[in-house]
């Protein structure tokens, strides 16, 4: 057994279910986007968290314990996504990553956005000629240092 294996469970038990990831995350307690990336294998659950995880999915006492391993970090299977969602990201970072890169250098400086302290909310934007996705990325800004 493996986290991949708890990763699976939980999706084909989703499925099952019918859950959401918003019904899941009110449980655990956390927002629906850092709960989801802990149900597909991304973040570290705390021996709380992995316990509600456990409860709504079904989980054994070991499998739990997978949650509460240390992830290794990304997901993508291949280096340029060929899922079509994905694949805009990444259209995105190509197009727009050094106009981003050059706007957060301007206003904050020599740094990083951060991806450890950051959140991320992910919303419907009612719109009449197609409804919208809002995504709002908000990461710690850290200074490179002199030394």
């Amino acid at each position: 057994m493996n986290r991949l294996d708890v990763t699976e469970k939980i999706i084909s038990t989703k499925v099952a279910k019918g859950l959401t990831w918003a019904g899941v995350a009110k449980k655990v307690g956390q927002s629906k986007e850092w709960t989801t990336a802990l149900c597909l294998g991304q973040m570290t659950a705390t021996p709380e968290q992995a316990k509600v995880v456990g409860k709504i999915f079904g989980l054994t006492a070991e499998e739990q314990k997978w949650l509460q391993v240390v992830p290794y970090k990304g997901s993508l299977p291949t280096p340029v996504p060929t899922d079509p969602l994905i694949y805009r990201w990444y259209e995105i970072v190509s197009v727009y990553g050094t106009t981003i890169k050059e706007l957060i250098h301007e206003e904050f400086g020599d740094g990083i956005m951060s991806a450890i302290d950051f959140s991320m909310d992910i919303e419907r934007q009612a719109d009449p000629k197609g409804d919208r996705v809002n995504v709002v990325l908000s990461g710690k800004f850290l200074p490179y240092k002199q030394y």
